[in-house]
This record gives structure tokens, C-alpha cells and sequence, in this order.
């Protein structure tokens, strides 16, 4: 199931990186809590979960992750034949990949510099 997992990742990765602005936080602890805020209501929109929006920054949260979802489901029918266990595990994936993508992995030094 890794090699169809890492399958799976690919291109929701791919997807963030060409479309979605949220990614290019300048600093890495707005893009660790971008990160987690929209995938995590993905993922509970992908699972027809309820989403709990008492905040501003949920709400805001849920914008993105309402046009992402819409994309994927769009984009990737296959989505749609996952379980919600599946799925829970495929943001988790997402979810690592993308940080280590945009975060821990990235060579951008302004991710962590103080003064910025």
C-alpha cells in the first residue's frame, strides 16, 4: 500500500504547489499552522465530518480547504472510492509531505530567520 500511498500523495502535492497561494507563508510557523488548519478541515470535509468554524482563523481555514476539496474532487475521482480511514491516512501523508516540502526541507532561510 506505500507505493500506491506515495502514489496518491503525488499529485495532491503537486496540486498545492501550481494553485495554492497558502503554501508561500513567509514565515515557517505560519505555514506549519496553514498547513495543519486546511488540510485538517479537508480531511474532514473529504470524510463528511463536521467542521467546527468559531474562529476567524477556521473560517479562513475553510475557504482554502472548501477550493481544495472542490479541486480534488475534480481532479482525482478516485478519492471518492476511499474509505474514510484511507482518506484520514492519505492527508496524514499529504500532510508530512507537504511540510517537509514547504518547511523543514526548504532551503528558504527566511522560513526561520528572526529579524524577518
Amino acid at each position: 500500500m506505500a507505493s500506491t500511498l506515495e502514489n496518491q500523495i503525488e499529485p495532491l502535492v503537486d496540486y498545492i504547489m501550481k494553485n495554492c497561494l497558502w503554501q508561500f507563508h513567509s514565515r515557517a510557523w505560519d505555514r506549519e499552522k496553514q498547513n495543519e488548519g486546511i488540510l485538517s478541515i479537508a480531511e474532514q470535509l473529504l470524510c463528511d465530518e463536521p467542521v467546527e468554524l468559531s474562529t476567524p482563523a477556521a473560517r479562513c481555514y475553510w475557504a482554502d480547504a472548501v477550493v481544495l476539496v472542490d479541486a480534488y474532487k475534480t481532479h482525482f475521482s478516485w478519492l471518492a472510492a476511499m474509505s474514510k480511514a484511507d482518506i484520514k491516512q492519505l492527508i496524514a501523508a499529504l500532510h508530512e509531505r507537504l511540510n517537509y516540502l514547504t518547511i523543514t526541507g526548504s532551503l528558504n532561510k527566511e522560513l526561520t530567520d528572526q529579524r524577518y
